[in-house]
């Protein structure tokens, strides 16, 4: 397709053949070499694919439509082409190493804030070596166990969520340190059969840390308390290899579902895509969204959107959502078809170019940290929806697949006998998850006790491989028992001044597609947020007549709107202040672009004023006077109509485009981002940026 826009002369192109030949396996055993850093990839990690391979590559030189090969390289082509050539591979290379760094991925530990000057009492008790005398201090529980550094208090830890762990001994206890020694309490523990002479297991509890840490004083903080760390031996797990231990086993189960037999299966709809460095978010996504069979409507058009995309297809949503079409909908990289045995370890795809393009300008999806796959969703059908009002022509006129999962919640607000309903848009349902409510509550809870049992009888490394034969229980929660707390009434402390409210929400309408968030994440007692361990399961067939709203009901009174209140009196027009205008001044910039710099940040400082004057050094009217007091500036009527021309080939009105570039000082990129953000609502929002009700300069 690409050649087409060249015409009858052709173009080069460099066809790059890597071919992945498998590593031969190191002799002395065919096991892999076990994890022993909480890391992806690199020495002692977690293995990626890559790493399973060596890479034989092949670059030729083409020139289409003629079909012409040329090996690279070749001393016999002109410099130019060569020097383009070795330009278009050093590129790739690049590329094969950023991809390497986004996949790599450590879980690192930092020195705690604490650490340097932390208070320790006077030593009322020596600690010994002998690890059968230490115990909880509480529970008598005799592994797992945490000292506190401060007050040398001994507890054990963290009671999870399946029973195992400890019994929150060492948390309690600082949170009573911080009653006693506010606001921090004695923070850093170190857990006892984790210490030897290269270190130990550091924990703070610290609401600004709350993590794993290090502590740089360690042997003089354990010498305080009768340790001596050098002639100390590990005799416990630490947190890092039950972490190991957790991602090796549990993980792998949820993936494989242990116990039961999976048939595997390949072809054209069930392709897999790569890990492109913390990106599974993404994936799960993007493979239930093109499970739907309105989303073929980009595998059906591809050619269409790929040819139609301009100079830079690679930077088109649409050609790129094509692209992506083909890869998991058609049997390109699935030739061994629907059903087969074993999937080839070549036929899944790599959509790097669409994770750039839906992540350009977000500071997180840009970048290769872990996401919620919640929020994707949300971004990309926003994404989705703004390319899809700028299409034109090259989508169906009754496309609208970002509209899906659209519907209407009702929200109504009882009060005093009165009513009040409001609209919102929504692309989701939220449910929580009632565990009070689990079917299996006297299984968990018997699951649970044998557990402590063990951990009580045994150590706790042989405590894990016990559970590990039994299957964890966890609670079984129905799915009408989500829906029905959902749709249960909530109570609202105030409402227009009114105490007593009680708040619902109902369907008021319904979408093609029922998208369902669980909400499995909760904050424990000790402010952390923790996951849920749950079974929910979803029936087949879902009757949601029951949720369905009514509106205003002929018995029912209506709350009447809030009084409106008196126009304010116009606020005294603001001067620009004398000191921050004079030193800008005195940095060489004008006195009508200092003024304005001085207003723009509320005369705060001016270091803020300078940051603002950088910004907008080459704004058209920088140096121009101040407009007199309660003048608007008339920026409709000069707005530029180039502006205008793109905004409307987007789909928008003039008007529309006028009063969007209004309320963004003319600046095409933020315009287009307004008249999206305000497209519910659009003719209001666009007669009070032309009319002077509002929203002059900012928007966006």
């Amino acid at each position: 397709m690409d050649v087409e826009r060249a015409g009858d002369k052709g173009q080069l192109y460099v066809h790059c053949k890597w071919t992945r030949v498998p590593r031969e396996k190191p002799t002395g055993g065919d096991e892999a070499e076990a994890p022993t850093r909480m890391a992806i990839g690199g020495e002692g990690g977690f293995q990626v694919e890559e790493e399973k391979y060596d890479v034989v590559k092949e670059n030729t030189l083409v020139l289409l439509p003629q079909g012409v090969r040329v090996p690279l390289p070749c001393t016999e082509l002109p410099e130019l082409v060569s020097e383009a050539a070795r330009a278009v591979l050093n590129k790739m290379s690049y590329l094969a190493e950023d991809k390497a760094a986004a996949v790599a991925w450590e879980a690192e530990v930092l020195p705690s804030k604490y650490a340097e000057d932390l208070v320790q009492l006077p030593p009322h008790k020596q600690i010994s070596p002998d690890a059968s005398t230490w115990v909880c201090e509480e529970s008598g529980m005799r592994e797992n166990l945490w000292l506190n550094l401060s007050d040398g208090h001994i507890g054990s830890g963290r009671r999870q969520y399946d029973g195992s762990g400890g019994a929150n001994g060492a948390l309690n206890h600082y949170n009573e340190t911080k009653m006693h020694f506010p606001p921090n309490g004695f923070p850093l523990v170190v857990k006892l059969g984790t210490i030897t002479p290269s270190g130990a297991d550091v924990y703070s509890y610290a609401d600004d840390e709350n993590t794993e840490v290090s502590d740089p004083k360690l042997a003089e903080h354990l010498a305080h308390w009768g340790i001596n760390m050098m002639r100390m031996e590990k005799t416990e797990a630490s947190v890092a290899e039950m972490n190991i231990h957790a991602n090796e086993k549990l993980e792998l189960d949820k993936i494989t579902e242990a116990g039961k037999e999976l048939t595997p299966v390949h072809g054209a709809g069930f392709v897999g895509m790569r890990n492109l460095g913390n990106s599974c978010y993404i994936n799960s996504v993007l493979q239930v969204l093109f499970a739907l069979p309105e989303y073929g409507l980009f595998e059906r058009q591809a050619a269409a959107l790929f040819s139609s995309a301009g100079a830079e297809p690679m930077d088109d949503l649409l050609a790129q959502l094509g692209k992506l079409a083909v890869g998991l909908l058609t049997d390109r990289y699935a030739p061994g078809g629907a059903g087969a045995e074993e999937a080839d370890e070549d036929g899944c795809i790599a959509p790097r170019m669409l994770k750039y393009i839906i992540g350009k300008g977000h500071a997180e999806f840009s970048s290769s940290r872990q996401q919620d796959a919640l929020e994707y969703y949300q971004h990309f059908l926003e994404s989705l929806n703004r390319a899809e009002r700028s299409a034109g022509s090259r989508l169906p006129a009754e496309a609208s697949l970002s509209r899906l999962f659209a519907f209407t919640q009702e929200e109504r607000i009882c009060v005093d006998g009165m009513v009040c309903y409001r609209d919102a848009e929504q692309q989701y349902l939220s449910l929580p998850i009632p565990i009070d409510q689990a079917d299996n509550r006297a299984e968990v809870a018997a699951y649970e006790e044998r557990s402590r049992e063990k951990r009580q009888k045994v150590g706790e490394a042989v405590a894990d491989k016990e559970a590990d034969k039994e299957e964890p229980v966890v609670p079984l929660v129905p799915f009408e028992a989500c829906l029905a707390k959902a749709a249960a009434s909530e109570p609202l402390e105030v409402f227009r001044g009114r105490t007593g409210a009680e708040r619902a929400t109902r369907f008021k309408t319904f979408p093609r597609y029922l998208m369902v968030h669980m909400q499995r994440y909760y904050q424990d007692v000790d402010w952390t947020a923790k996951k849920l361990s749950v079974r929910v399961p979803v029936p087949e067939t879902l009757d949601l007549t029951g949720l369905r709203g009514g509106g205003l009901q002929a018995d029912e009174t209506l709350l009447p709107e809030e009084e409106e209140a008196a126009p304010a009196a116009a606020p005294a027009p603001v001067a620009p202040d004398e000191a921050v205008v004079a030193q800008l001044m005195a940095m060489g910039f004008s006195e009508n672009g200092s003024k304005r710099a001085a207003l723009a940040v509320n005369n705060s400082s001016a270091e803020q004023a300078m940051e603002w004057v950088f910004a907008h050094l080459e704004d058209a009217d920088f140096n121009d006077p101040l407009p007199p007091p309660g003048v608007r500036p008339a920026v409709a009527d000069d707005v530029s109509a180039e502006s205008v021309s793109v905004l409307e080939a987007m789909g928008f009105s003039e008007r529309h485009a006028r009063g969007a570039l209004t309320a963004t000082s003319g600046s095409i990129e933020r315009a287009a981002d307004w008249l999206f953000s305000h497209v519910d609502d659009l003719d209001r929002a666009v007669d009070e940026a032309l009319g002077g009700g509002g929203g002059g300069g900012g928007g966006g």
